[in-house]
């Protein structure tokens, strides 16, 4: 499953646009489709390690330049007079946030004082 995300790049004022790939499958407790949906966090450690939490489950990725960039590109509204479509680009992809490994229960023990 591959999800295309948007995030900040710490230090500066720009975005980068990154492409989230998942191993496995992704389902809903609803059987209602994920698309559009909010399916967890993600952060990353100091060392710049990506991390996913969805519900009580933690994934630890990691960044990868990718071998060729992905282009997003967005339909424009088409020309009446002309039987053309525009297209315009959106962003160029060149990373990709990998998670491989099963992920991990996240579990709260109760502290004992």
């Amino acid at each position: 499953m591959q999800v295309h995300i948007q995030i900040n790049v710490p230090g500066s004022d720009s975005t980068e646009w990154v492409l989230v790939e998942l191993q496995g499958d992704l389902e809903s407790r609803t059987q209602e489709p994920v698309r559009g949906k909010f399916i967890g966090d993600l952060s990353f450690t100091k060392k710049g390690v990506p991390v996913l939490i969805i519900g009580h489950h933690i994934l630890f990725g990691k960044v990868v330049e990718m071998n060729k960039p992905f282009i997003v590109i967005r339909k424009l509204v088409e020309s009446q007079t002309e039987n053309q479509v525009d297209y315009n680009v959106e962003a160029v992809v060149t990373k990709k946030l990998i998670f491989k490994t099963r992920p991990k229960p996240i579990i709260v023990g109760n502290s004992k004082s």
